[in-house]
């Protein structure tokens, strides 16, 4: 064999780990993920009344404030769109038949 297929043989077997999909999220780790979820959405409408706050002192940058709006509008969003999806989900498990 090649000293060159060799290095790339052995740089392919290094990279190969990199590439393989993550674990199957556990119920611990989606729990995880959703403590994350709820923090990080509250951390962003906390920036967003900061931000409008700051503005109507005088003392922020509008394209600052605009910023900070759009992303609570998103994450707003965002909830209202998963918080429709469970109450769906409910509703159809209310109506399977027992």
């Amino acid at each position: 064999m090649d000293l060159n297929a060799m290095s790339a043989a052995l740089g392919y077997a290094r990279a190969k780990p990199a590439t393989e999909p993550a674990a199957a999220a556990t119920p611990s780790s989606a729990g995880a993920a959703l403590q994350q979820a709820a923090t990080d959405f509250a951390q962003t409408l906390a920036e967003g009344e900061a931000a409008a706050k700051a503005a109507m002192a005088g003392t922020g940058d509008p394209h600052s404030l605009v910023h900070a709006l759009a992303q609570t509008e998103l994450a707003v969003e965002t909830a209202v769109t998963v918080r429709d999806k469970v109450v769906e989900a409910y509703q159809e498990i209310l109506r399977m038949p027992v």
